[in-house]
């Protein structure tokens, strides 16, 4: 009887780490975004003890082929298989990490009452991470795709290219985080920045995955299309990711004016 009800409370899904914290003297708790039950909140017993039958298969970012029992407020990890060992080469550099945590947060954010339809979500935020452990392009850029990709996957997909509020064919010059991207004269609401054209391209290519347009680009358009996207996440989370303060930002040696950029 006890082993039909365990078998009952009892599934397997694979799963990313996106966060833990600790339980008591041994035992953590482990945020997990999986692939077909949504947001998941399991405890690992005794993962903290030397030894542990877990290991590094339960720290942030890692993927796992995992057994979970069903428990009353929080589900109980059973097994941990990794199928995506990202961690220990995001860990061991900074940008990377700090990348994969704004990363981790927002996706978090996006998924905690997403119940089931969460398989998007994880397919995307399990090929950036696997992207950014082998460096495939600087982490910034890996980051900021991905918060627009996300933020599209959960219903807000910017317009880089036509007004976002009335449709009218680009390019355009200003953005308005609040209308959803590049606006046209007539819709821009006062006071909106208008970005560099080059910034603009930028922030399509990284919409749309043209790696050979965003590997190109300078820093200075790299710096001011990850404050449009930071804007943008902000006022559709509601609130900023913490996380995104910490990731570090390529300096130019002088920021021209924009004048000065359309002049040239």
């Amino acid at each position: 009887m006890a082993e039909s009800t365990f078998a009952a409370r009892s599934y397997r899904d694979d799963g990313v780490v996106l966060r833990t914290h600790r339980l008591g003297e041994a035992d953590r708790i482990i945020v997990l975004l999986t692939k077909h039950h949504g947001q998941v909140r399991a405890v690992a017993r005794g993962v903290r003890r030397t030894g542990s039958r877990f290991g590094a298969r339960l720290e942030p970012f890692m993927v796992a082929d995992l057994q979970l029992v069903r428990g009353r407020s929080l589900e109980v990890v059973g097994q941990a298989v990794a199928r995506g060992t990202y961690g220990s080469e995001i860990a061991a550099d900074y940008a990377r990490y700090t990348a994969a945590a704004a990363m981790a947060e927002t996706a978090e954010r996006l998924t905690a009452n997403d119940g089931e339809a969460s398989l998007p979500h994880y397919q995307l935020l399990v090929g950036a991470l696997a992207a950014l452990s082998r460096g495939a392009h600087a982490p910034e850029l890996i980051l900021d795709s991905y918060l627009l990709r996300a933020l599209s996957t959960a219903g807000w997909a910017p317009s880089f290219t036509d007004c976002a509020r009335c449709g009218e064919p680009g390019p355009h010059a200003a953005f308005s985080a609040a209308l959803g991207g590049i606006v046209c004269h007539e819709c821009r609401p006062p006071g909106s920045p208008a970005p560099a054209p080059e910034t603009v391209r930028l922030l399509a290519a990284l919409l749309s995955g043209d790696w050979g347009v965003a590997d190109d680009s300078q820093p200075i358009h790299r710096r001011e299309a990850s404050g449009l996207v930071a804007a943008y996440v902000q006022w559709h989370l509601e609130r900023a990711v913490r996380s995104l303060r910490l990731v570090e930002r390529d300096e130019p040696d002088s920021l021209p004016t924009r004048q000065e950029t359309s002049s040239t």
